[in-house]
């Protein structure tokens, strides 16, 4: 499948390492010009940067904490100033952290929904505007299979996964038909934020398909999503997950 995206801008949250970097480079291979939003990891964000430069595409970082309010419609707008649009919206930026129910501390709950579902849904309604001035748009939110599945001592992530799926869902009827809205649930793919690997064997188990993903994995469908290729898709769950989940 020939999938082009030349002309088109597309912002990547949580850009400079894992499943959004390599969203980052293969938007960029398929013609995209890219900007790479990161909260701390300044070296590499502008890596990213270089290697889509390098290659002969276009690329700018962007920081910002993003559950900062006022955080979102900044970064649309600098990435807007810098590279003139934005086309695509990638939700990718996210944090895990570890605690029971019973001992979890507010702060740890509001923090995590500010970031897996605020964050996102600031993010989306900064770039509506640029996205309905041209008719063209690509929303796509990165879940996880612990939405579906559950997650001991992560019920914060799974709850703010989840909320993700109502979003996509009643944005996908609300920006019909010119912006589509789609959601991609990874499972256990091997990134930083799945460093402890010594639960791999119960994993492996568990996942039909018997290794854990790429971030390759996850980006190829993030990409599809973006184009053309996919524009009679809407509102829809694409699972990546090695058959660990099927639903």
């Amino acid at each position: 499948m020939n999938v082009d995206l030349g002309g088109k801008v597309a912002l990547v949250t949580g850009g400079s390492r894992g499943i959004g970097a390599a969203t980052c480079l293969m938007l960029a291979q398929h013609g995209a010009a890219v900007a790479v939003h990161y909260r701390s990891s300044t070296e590499q964000a502008e890596a990213v940067v270089n290697q889509i430069r390098a290659a002969g595409g276009e690329a700018m970082a962007v920081q910002a904490e993003l559950t900062e309010p006022d955080a979102a419609a900044d970064v649309v707008r600098m990435a807007v100033a810098q590279l003139g649009r934005v086309d695509i919206l990638v939700n990718n930026a996210g944090a895990m952290t570890d605690a029971t129910v019973e001992a979890m501390p507010d702060e740890m709950w509001e923090r995590s929904l500010n970031l897996n579902l605020s964050a996102a849904f600031r993010c989306v309604r900064a770039c509506i505007p640029h996205m309905q001035a041209r008719e063209w748009g690509r929303i796509v939110n990165i879940t996880s299979q612990a939405a579906y599945r559950g997650s001991r001592k992560h019920a914060h992530y799974a709850a703010a996964k989840a909320g993700l799926s109502g979003l996509t869902a009643s944005l996908a009827l609300e920006l019909a038909p010119h912006i589509t809205v789609n959601l991609v649930a990874p499972g256990r793919i091997a990134t930083d934020m799945l460093a402890d690997t010594s639960r791999l064997a119960e994993w492996m188990k568990q996942t039909p398909l018997k290794r854990l993903g790429t971030a390759e994995e996850v980006a190829g469908p993030v990409v599809f999503l973006a184009s053309d290729a996919a524009s009679y898709i809407t509102g829809a769950t694409l699972h990546v997950n090695g058959g660990l989940y099927m639903g």
